[in-house]
């Protein structure tokens, strides 16, 4: 699906939070943000009378996105108080104002996240390079080998993690982890 086929779903998903007063619109979204950040989330029973069961799954995933979506992008205040004008124009400042307020919260919650997509953790590694003279095949070799080992936190059990790697093969692995560093780095 587009972006911009997306945020048009969005909008009109967001058209209804116009039907609270401004506190209730408050309310919701601190409440949104406490389920994002793993608390206790707004239940539907609370809001019954004002959407029906679909307005308000739509409604509930349309303000989650825009609060992960602003956050996780580090969007100026001022996208944000644009994006939400088209889809809340009443309640915009309301909701950027949640935004501002937890947008640390919502950061934690969005890294905590990505954190958990693995559960092994590097804890410590040493290296040590060798020089392959020969091989059973081949009698004079003379090749540069780098021996990493890690020790790998998994599930609370320390594995340790053996690696033999040539020139190409070590180039490449810097190569990736440089890239891995950039994008932690425009994260931060």
């Amino acid at each position: 699906m587009s972006a911009d086929l997306q945020n048009a779903e969005e909008e009109t998903n967001m058209e209804v939070l116009d039907r609270l007063t401004e506190p209730d619109c408050v309310k919701l979204c601190h409440r949104l943000v406490d389920g994002l950040c793993g608390r206790e989330p707004p239940r539907r029973g609370e809001y019954g009378a004002s959407w029906s069961l679909e307005e308000w799954l739509r409604l509930r995933d349309s303000l989650t996105a825009v609060f992960c979506r602003s956050v996780g992008s580090n969007a100026a205040d001022e996208e944000v108080l644009a994006e939400l004008q088209t889809s809340c124009s009443r309640h915009a400042p309301a909701v950027l104002n949640v935004l501002r307020a937890r947008r640390r919260e919502i950061r934690l919650a969005l890294l905590g996240r990505t954190n958990c997509m693995s559960s092994a953790v590097l804890q410590d590694f040493d290296w040590n390079l060798k020089l392959a003279l020969s091989s059973d095949k081949i009698s004079s070799l003379n090749t540069p080998l780098l021996s990493l080992s890690l020790d790998v936190r998994e599930n609370g059990a320390l594995r340790p993690v053996a690696v033999e790697m040539n020139k190409e093969e070590l180039s490449a692995l810097i190569s990736s982890l440089e890239a891995a560093n950039k994008v932690m780095l425009q994260m931060k």
